[in-house]
């Protein structure tokens, strides 16, 4: 895909998540496009941000470091928000909390608390949103709804890290995943009063972020809609 493709579909996108937006009487800037840009070459992101894209997501850290590496030297690639959207494992937190500004993954104690350690005490509190296995799949990670608040409690004693709010990847089948998850947000939020950064739902990706917009959705995670196919 060449750069004006890229660019195209970018737009569109934009376009989509604005009309979903009007469709439920939100605001547009009510709702963040993060652009999913796993596998996909720094010069692709360079465009994107010369555009005004600003947040991006990567799964896998080796190569996302190679990209923040590149792109941190490049004027575009200042006002870069990096979102760390992979599985974590405890070896890989350090390069993490020093690399990212987001972690939309955490899902367990033991993870956010090494987040929280290993965040460099010169860089501000690592923006963090719990994943929750909205549907108890076996197959998927997170946190299972009924152990959300214990968790909470845990993550906003942390003073390098800043919860922000709730992540869900739902079963294709379940069209009730995000209506149930924005009840979850709510309740905590109702218990949790203190927590003034509590302001993020991750949910709905290409094919189902208009419905997740129409139920609360403040970030759409949209990777082969802007850039094609995996490589």
């Amino acid at each position: 895909m060449d750069n004006s493709n890229l660019i195209e579909n970018w737009q569109q996108v934009s376009q989509q998540v604005k009309q979903a937006c009007d469709n439920a009487r939100r605001q547009s800037g009510s709702v963040i496009l993060l652009a999913v840009s796993k596998t996909k070459p720094a010069d692709m992101i360079s465009a994107l941000a010369q555009k005004g894209q600003r947040h991006f997501g990567e799964n896998y850290l080796q190569e996302a470091l190679e990209k923040i590496n590149t792109l941190k030297s490049q004027p575009e690639g200042q006002g870069i928000v990096w979102h760390y959207i992979g599985s974590i494992q405890r070896n890989k937190t350090r390069d993490i909390a020093e690399s990212f500004d987001w972690v939309q993954t955490v899902e367990r104690d033991i993870i956010a608390k090494r987040l929280n350690d290993q965040r460099p005490a010169e860089l501000p509190p690592l923006n963090v949103l719990i994943q929750l296995n909205i549907d108890n799949e076996e197959s998927k990670s997170g946190c299972l709804p009924d152990q959300l608040l214990e968790l909470v409690t845990t993550i906003k004693a942390y003073e390098r890290l800043q919860l922000r709010g709730l992540m869900i990847i739902p079963a294709k089948s379940d069209t009730g995943a995000f209506a149930r998850t924005k009840q979850l947000f709510e309740e905590v939020k109702e218990k949790h009063p203190e927590l003034n950064g509590w302001d993020t739902l991750s949910m709905g990706m290409s094919g189902d972020m208009t419905e997740a917009i129409a139920n609360g959705s403040t970030m759409v995670r949209v990777g082969t809609g802007i850039f094609g196919a995996r490589a």
